[in-house]
């Protein structure tokens, strides 16, 4: 799995969970996704992707996201 794919996945993981704990838990846990929604939205302009960074000195390929 690529880079992109990795990010992709994990973004999407963290949301779904950060809603699940909101209605479960505490509605301060949407804070949760707003950080990754304006996470992605910066990464989106600059490339600058802390994960990103992680999951490549992990050894994962880097690669197009939806090739």
């Amino acid at each position: 799995m690529s880079i992109d794919r990795i990010v992709i996945a994990f973004a999407g993981i963290v949301v779904l969970a950060s809603l699940a704990l909101s209605q479960l838990h505490s509605v301060h846990w949407l804070w949760l996704t707003a950080f990754v929604g304006a996470n992605m939205f910066q990464a989106a302009f600059t490339g600058f992707c802390p994960l990103a960074i992680m999951v490549k000195k992990l050894g994962a390929r880097p690669g197009q996201a939806f090739s």
